[in-house]
């Protein structure tokens, strides 16, 4: 009789049927409607086995940070914001640092702003797209003196305003500190049935992979720079291309960047949240001789009509974030007119027309929990529940595809979880147990 690690008794398939799982040495060594052999047993009770989800594309530091810093997210006003940071704990030489500030609040304050809010502390506030980060003056003090790169904003005078752009690994490197602590994040990931993730920083290279390799319990793949190395703990992922409409580069340096990635044998992601994001990205594919398998759009938050079979023919994979129609989808429907609401992480029409498609939760930039985006990609409804373009909603088995790390097969890694997703509107998924490489690291 044959010898499991762990018997997985009990459960049921998406449609219903009884199954096992017998695992040996990390893998799937059986899968049958009854499984005979011995070895340590875990009652499913007729929950669904299904593979472990993949989120893949998230921010794994900034994400762990966020438990240590303080939400701005509620605020809807300055007092609310004051009263939040003044009510930060610490001494007086430590930063308190803000996520998830709305800059319709009060615009992008500078240090003299927030200087009124937190004068006693050094400061630093994250603005909600995390392209800002925003100091006061005790916290451009820290910064020590020039010169300054380009990402540092100036006054008049020639000194930081304390606002700076896209310069977390600038700001990183001079005000040190210690990273946060994964372990805790990785356990919530575990809870919700996350094996996999990718972490999709453009900035990530060999400092980051230490950092990041090892610090989690799921498999981990990691997008950067082109200097980042393969390594042990971790799949090299494609080189990310930042993007930004305000201030795009020259088309032949984004294509010059793509041919360094296709000469190091890696495909390229760029960052396409606007529609002048997105168009640029495919005229510097096409300057650069066209897509290779692997290349992928991340975020693709508007897609015209038009573009939907360019992209099924360049074979591009599109990175979607359905989760932001539920977190952000108020604030569009705001600030859209109601014909441009449809363009907003298509789904639907991108699968019908044969486009690649994976889903990420961009945390800490939106909400890190899989299930409600899973939810958003089937009902389209906003935290208010209005609804936007619901010809972009899928079903569910197509939903939870979008996040599968793998097919489960006789000699696959044993990377699944058992869970139930009640069909009520608006139940989310509930996980009961998660095992990655054969090993249970959750259980409910």
């Amino acid at each position: 009789m044959l010898r499991f690690d762990l018997v997985i008794r009990n459960a049921r398939t998406q449609d219903g049927r009884a199954v096992d799982v017998g695992i040996c040495e990390g893998r799937i060594a059986a899968m049958d409607e009854r499984v005979s052999g011995k070895g340590p047993e875990y009652d499913a009770a007729g929950q669904i086995l299904g593979p472990g989800l993949h989120d893949h594309h998230l921010h794994l530091l900034a994400a762990a940070a966020r438990r240590e810093s303080v939400d701005l997210s509620g605020c809807r006003n300055a007092d609310a914001i004051v009263d939040r940071l003044r009510r930060a704990t610490g001494t007086p030489v430590t930063w308190v640092r803000a996520i998830g500030y709305d800059e319709r609040v009060a615009g992008l304050p500078d240090r003299a702003v927030l200087d009124a809010w937190l004068p006693d502390r050094p400061l630093r506030i994250q603005d909600r797209t995390g392209g800002y980060w925003l100091l006061n003056s005790a916290g451009v003090r820290r910064l020590g003196g020039p010169p300054f790169p380009a990402c540092v904003e100036r006054s008049a005078d020639g000194e930081p305003n304390g606002r700076i752009w896209r310069g977390d690994a600038w700001l990183r490197g001079r005000i040190g500190g210690q990273p946060p602590s994964l372990a805790a994040l990785g356990a919530t990931l575990a809870r919700w049935g996350v094996t996999a993730v990718t972490d999709a920083g453009a900035s990530n290279g060999a400092a980051e992979a230490a950092l990041l390799a090892g610090a989690l319990p799921q498999r981990l793949t990691i997008m950067g720079t082109e200097a980042l190395p393969a390594g042990e703990g971790y799949r090299l992922g494609a080189v990310k291309l930042l993007l930004d409409e305000n201030d795009l580069p020259p088309l032949a340096q984004l294509a010059a960047r793509i041919d360094a990635a296709r000469r190091l044998g890696r495909p390229v992601a760029a960052h396409c949240v606007t529609l002048g994001e997105l168009l640029f990205y495919l005229g510097a594919l096409d300057q650069a001789g066209g897509t290779k398998p692997g290349d992928r759009i991340e975020h693709g938050g508007r897609i015209a009509y038009s573009l939907i079979d360019d992209i099924a023919a360049a074979g591009l994979i599109v990175v979607t974030q359905p989760n932001f129609i539920h977190d952000r989808g108020d604030r569009y429907r705001a600030q859209m007119q109601d014909d441009e609401l449809g363009d907003l992480y298509r789904l639907g029409s991108l699968i019908r027309a044969g486009v690649a498609m994976r889903g990420g939760s961009d945390a800490p930039y939106g909400e890190l929990n899989p299930w409600i985006a899973l939810r958003a990609a089937t009902d389209r409804r906003t935290q208010r529940g209005h609804v936007i373009g619901i010809d972009e909603a899928i079903g569910r088995e197509a939903a939870l595809a979008l996040y599968e790390a793998g097919a489960l097969h006789i000699g696959g890694p044993a990377d699944l979880m058992l869970y139930d997703w009640p069909r009520d509107p608006g139940a989310l998924g509930h996980v009961g147990l998660t095992v990655i490489g054969g090993d249970i690291v959750w259980q409910a």
